[in-house]
């Protein structure tokens, strides 16, 4: 499915904690003299504006980075990387999953991103740094299996589709198996959004179930606006750094007090 823009969503609350994870993942693997292999199967055009036409029309920016900004001090890596690309774009650019890794890796790291959309693939290219980033236009999921594992095999891949098409709930359990089998060092992190109806549940379950030591957080929030079906954000995460944990339990008691 291509119809799908971020833009009307980035800086949302579940950006902020899927962002924060990524970005504290990525802090703790880059202290390592260490090169590591950065992949994301659904990239987006990696650069947004939270003073844009899109971010008015559905005030989710507002109700989430701009409102909980101050969770975030300014030497945590989510705010590390936020500055760096607000350095080079405008205080009003917010960096995808994309950008925020570029902020975080080191030039002896390589990131491959994956993003079917042909205007999301142009805007991508054109947004990354000057550095070793390999953009591939094809389905993200395939790119997954197909490009695993990787070298180095030390690494870290982010799968957040956006769920439009509903047989993806269905498809990761086995996705996330047939990835651990092919890649058992690297650190698959998983992003699906918790819904008022319930439908990730199921699939939730089955990763627990397949993976009892992979780290599973889920936080709430109220809804953007009446009748959104979304009311959390939910991370799944095989072979989690250290230290994530903690970062997990923390941000759960941030969001418990909006």
């Amino acid at each position: 499915m291509l119809s799908y823009q971020h833009a009307y969503h980035a800086g949302n609350l579940a950006d902020v904690h899927k962002h924060a994870l990524l970005a504290v993942a990525l802090d703790h693997m880059t202290r390592k003299d260490k090169p590591l292999s950065y992949f994301e199967t659904h990239a987006g055009r990696g650069l947004y504006r939270l003073d844009g036409p899109e971010a008015a029309k559905t005030g989710e920016a507002a109700q989430g980075i701009l409102r909980v900004a101050g969770w975030f001090p300014a030497d945590h890596p989510y705010s590390r990387a936020r500055a760096a690309v607000a350095a080079a774009h405008g205080p009003a650019a917010y960096p995808g999953s994309p950008l925020l890794a570029a902020a975080l890796l080191r030039p002896f790291d390589t990131m491959t991103l994956a993003e079917l959309h042909p205007a999301e693939v142009a805007a991508l290219r054109e947004a990354l740094p000057k550095r070793y980033v390999q953009v591939v236009q094809e389905d993200g999921l395939a790119m997954a299996l197909s490009r695993t594992p990787p070298e180095p095999r030390r690494g870290l891949m982010l799968i957040d589709p956006s769920y439009e098409v509903k047989t993806d709930y269905d498809r990761i359990p086995d996705l996330m198996q047939k990835l651990h089998r092919k890649w058992n060092v690297g650190v698959l992190m998983l992003w699906y959004p918790v819904l008022a109806t319930g439908l990730q549940a199921a699939m939730a379950r089955s990763l627990r179930a397949s993976f009892p030591d992979a780290l599973s957080h889920e936080v709430r929030f109220p809804p953007a606006r009446p009748g959104h079906g979304m009311t959390g954000s939910g991370l799944f995460v095989i072979n989690p750094p250290f230290g994530l944990s903690d970062e997990a339990q923390r941000l759960t008691r941030l969001f418990a007090r909006l």
